[in-house]
C-alpha cells in the first residue's frame, strides 16, 4: 500500500514541540479564555532548539509533515513562522476553524491517513494522550518533553479542542 518511491515521512507538533508558548499562556488563564489573543500572539513565539535540531537532522532522511491542532486561520502565521526559523518547507495539517474534537482524535486520523501512502517514521509531539494514542495505533513517537507543560494548554487540547 504504501509509495515505496518516496521517503518516509517525520511529522512534528508545533506548539511545545518546536515554539515555546509560555508567554501566551496568560490567554488561557482566566476566563473566559481570550483565543483570538492566544493565537495572535504565535509569530512572536521562540523556537525550541530541541525540537528544532531534531527537525533538521530527520529531514536528512524523511519528508518532514507538520501536524497541529491550531485552527487553519493560522496558516499564513504558521508558515512564516516555520520559514522564519530555517525549517525544511512541508505540509502543514491544520485543524479545521470550527473543528473542536480532541487533538488526539484529530491527529490520529491524520497520521492514519497519511500512513495509507506512506511510511511514516516518528511522530513528535508533547500531548501525552496523543503520544499514547499513537503508540496504541502502532506508530513510533518521541515524547517532546523539552518545554514546560501548561495545565491551561491541556485543557484546550483535551476538553475544548482548540490547539
Amino acid at each position: 500500500m504504501t509509495d515505496s518511491n518516496k521517503r518516509a515521512l517525520a511529522v512534528f507538533d508545533l506548539d511545545n514541540t518546536l515554539a515555546d508558548t509560555a508567554h501566551r499562556q496568560r490567554f488561557l488563564e482566566a476566563g473566559p479564555r481570550d483565543w483570538e489573543g492566544f493565537f495572535a500572539a504565535a509569530p512572536h513565539d521562540p523556537p525550541i532548539a530541541e525540537g528544532i535540531a531534531l527537525v533538521l537532522e530527520s529531514a536528512r532522511e524523511c519528508e518532514v509533515v507538520y501536524l497541529t491542532g491550531r485552527p487553519e486561520r493560522c496558516r499564513r502565521d504558521t508558515l512564516d513562522w516555520l520559514a522564519a526559523q530555517g525549517l525544511p518547507e512541508g505540509r502543514v495539517y491544520m485543524r479545521r476553524n470550527d473543528d473542536r474534537r480532541p487533538a488526539r482524535r484529530t491527529k490520529l486520523e491524520i497520521l492514519r491517513r497519511l500512513a495509507g501512502t506512506r511510511e511514516i517514521r516518528v511522530l513528535v509531539d508533547d500531548d501525552e494522550l496523543v503520544c499514547e494514542d499513537a503508540e496504541r495505533a502502532g506508530f513510533t513517537v518521541v515524547r517532546a518533553r523539552w518545554a514546560a507543560q501548561s495545565a491551561e494548554l491541556k485543557v484546550a487540547q483535551e476538553r475544548e479542542g482548540r490547539t
